[in-house]
């Protein structure tokens, strides 16, 4: 098979797509052909050995990738030859064959293709844990959404209406803000105009908001946690922005604040029963029409340098995948 490895730790343009080993199942593993892969920020840190668990060399990256069954282990009862799935991956999606284990695969919905798929399990599978299980959303909320153009963004925005919240939506631009709407966003900040603390209390008569869900980092952080309401939750997603942020104690004590983390592949791993159970309320949603997850900017297998180009250089709005075809 053809995939991307990386022999050495450096930006994605410094690795090459090779011939390499088929994978091999295990017992408990499923085989399938890859075809669409999603990239996201964390790829970029994990090829560069900067991600919070640094792969030994080589190796191949990817997180997320949809495809068909091509064979299963001796133990996999839950889907067979033919069968579309979703890898929730720890490695391995950029390549044409993958394997992943049964208990971190998903059944594609039916009205998804490839590429959407490949795009979904992160964006949703975080947004819906980070909201559900950590912010602890309720319907009637308030949420504010930073980075509401990027993938897990956009999904955050869908998820937080479909859940009952009013959601205000930040980004650097119009263009962004306007992607942002079409996820149901109620209100907007173009924090490249504007102090994100001020145009937060302003909307909301000075009470802050319920919940603030931040996959950027960097010095908007520290705004969007003074514009928290009493008792806010400040969920950590990531750091997309390149700076990881310091939060002076005092104000989440002020608020009866939470700030919490969330790491969603590592807690799939530990909740794997939980994480199917997101999902398969994920794919009501999407069958009943609630969230409409988009197709993702696509480019083939070989231009891998520019679409990591373009997630490094936030010009892409929502997910982006390759085509492995």
């Amino acid at each position: 098979m053809r995939a991307l490895v990386c022999r050495e730790y450096g930006p994605p343009e410094s690795h090459e797509i090779v011939d390499w080993d088929d994978p091999v199942p295990g017992d408990n593993d499923i085989a399938f052909d890859v075809k669409a892969a999603a990239l996201n920020f964390a790829d970029i840190l994990s090829m560069a050995g900067r991600y919070q668990v640094k792969a030994p060399l080589p190796f191949i990256a990817g997180n997320e990738a949809a495809g068909v069954v091509t064979a299963v282990g001796r133990n996999v009862t839950r889907f067979e030859p033919g069968d579309r799935i979703i890898g929730a991956l720890r490695g391995g999606g950029f390549a044409e064959k993958s394997v992943v284990t049964e208990a971190a695969a998903l059944a594609v919905p039916a009205d998804l293709g490839f590429e959407q798929a490949a795009a979904y399990s992160v964006a949703y599978g975080t947004g819906y844990h980070a909201l559900k299980q950590n912010a602890r959303l309720r319907a009637g909320e308030s949420v504010l959404v930073l980075g509401a153009a990027g993938g897990v963004g956009y999904a955050a925005v869908e998820l937080a209406r479909a859940m009952g919240a009013t959601v205000i939506a930040a980004a650097s631009t119009k263009e962004k803000l306007d992607f942002a709407a079409e996820a149901g966003a109620n209100e907007f900040i173009d924090y490249s105009s504007r102090p994100l603390k001020d145009a937060v209390r302003e909307m909301t008569e000075g009470r802050g908001v319920d919940v603030v869900y931040d996959p950027v980092g960097g010095e908007l952080a520290e705004q969007a946690l003074r514009a928290m309401a009493w008792h806010g939750r400040f969920v950590v997603v990531g750091f997309a922005g390149g700076t990881i942020q310091k939060f002076p104690a005092n104000l989440a004590l002020l608020k009866e604040a939470s700030i919490v983390g969330t790491w969603f592949g590592t807690w799939a791993e530990r909740h794997p029963s939980e994480m199917r159970d997101n999902f398969e309320e994920l794919a009501d949603m999407v069958t009943a029409g609630t969230i409409r997850p988009r197709r993702p900017t696509t480019f083939a297998f070989d231009d891998y340098a520019e679409a990591f180009r373009a997630i490094a250089e936030r010009r892409v709005l929502g997910k982006v995948a390759l085509q492995m075809a």
